[in-house]
């Protein structure tokens, strides 16, 4: 999964970026995207690799966009930021962040801090990058459904919804309002619409305010998280006896940043099933809803073309049980064929024979 943190200048992307990477707090200014490769937290693979020992421990990964902060004040900022949109077309999800913490040494981008008011902000600018988007592709389709060709019927049909498309973004109302049928999802979702990917609002708070329910006052029906990226990178920065000594005199059980991770995998809908042995244990990142069959082509097409069985259990039974031979005895481990949904946590043994 691919996500990008945006948000306005001086709303604490960067300082979140490096919190959850590792990475060094790109300098104030920066205009060039930035990647990482995050693990997933995940506290089975480390009982597990108790368990069996294994050569190596491999988690699953997020994709993650350090987008430049946005400046909306004046027209050159302006084309900078929608040059910026644009790029971030392809990721399967958004993490808008806004600031809601006060410091005299990192003024806000314009104002007062304003969470609510910066994130409608944000969705106005993301709904108007769509809107011409729409109009563009409006123009092109009049002019091709004029002419005779093999698409004409379902450029008519794209016709016919990008304007419904329109007009939705024009009343004010979400896209996801207008897209009725499948075959409409799929007509529109080459164009990557901002507005129709999931998206997660992180408000970025003091560290007096962790308490503070922020959900409600983003007015957002968004999912919705509060943490103090700052607090955040600076435990990133210490060793492990160090960060947990520090947490403890904050009354904190886990970083926040887990928390985020997981809020994303949510947003996204995805769970992990996992795959055990003495050469590795892993963690594999679905969708919600997928068949085992699918999940099989996750570990190796090979593995999906020769499917036979997905001999399967439970982290939750196994953790109990203690062994393979106790759920064996506890009859907790079954032969599940191709169209089991996989379950978080499942743990799975595929047999196949190509």
């Amino acid at each position: 999964m691919k996500t990008a943190l945006v948000g306005l200048m001086q709303s604490g992307t960067s300082t979140l970026f490096s919190a959850i990477s590792g990475k060094k707090i790109s300098p104030t200014g920066a205009v060039a995207i930035e990647e990482a490769i995050v693990p997933v937290p995940d506290e089975r693979l480390d009982w597990l690799a108790g368990i069996y020992k294994p050569k190596k421990v491999v988690r699953a990964t997020m994709d993650c966009l350090d987008v430049p902060g946005f400046n909306f004040a004046d027209e050159s900022g302006r084309a900078a930021a929608r040059r910026l949109i644009e790029r971030i077309r392809t990721v399967d999800m958004l993490v808008l962040v806004v600031r809601a913490f006060e410091n005299k040494s990192v003024p806000p981008y314009r104002g007062e801090v304003d969470a609510a008011r910066d994130f409608e902000e944000l969705r106005t600018e993301f709904l108007l990058s769509d809107l011409e988007l729409i109009t563009t592709r409006i123009e092109r389709l009049e002019k091709q459904v004029r002419k005779p060709s093999k698409t004409q019927v379902q450029d008519k049909a794209e016709l016919e919804l990008q304007k419904k498309l329109q007009a939705t973004i024009e009343a004010e109302k979400p896209l996801s309002s207008a897209i009725e049928t499948q075959a409409e999802e799929k007509l529109i979702r080459s164009l990557n619409f901002l507005t129709l990917k999931p998206m997660l609002v992180v408000v970025n708070v003091d560290e007096n305010q962790l308490a503070e329910d922020m959900a409600d006052k983003i007015g957002s029906s968004a999912d919705c998280i509060s943490l103090s990226a700052q607090l955040e990178y600076e435990l990133s920065q210490l060793d492990d006896e160090s960060r947990a000594e520090f947490m403890a005199d904050l009354g904190i059980k886990e970083p926040a940043k887990n928390k985020f991770i997981e809020s994303c995998y949510s947003t996204l809908g995805l769970i992990s099933f996992l795959t055990v042995g003495s050469d590795e244990v892993r963690a594999w990142c679905i969708e919600k809803g997928t068949t085992a069959h699918n999940a099989a082509g996750k570990v190796h097409s090979d593995i999906k073309r020769g499917f036979i069985r997905a001999e399967t259990f439970s982290y939750a039974d196994l953790h109990e049980h203690g062994s393979e031979k106790a759920l064996k005895e506890a009859g907790k481990i079954r032969l599940e064929g191709k169209d089991y949904i996989v379950k978080d946590g499942d743990i799975i043994n595929f047999r196949f024979n190509v």
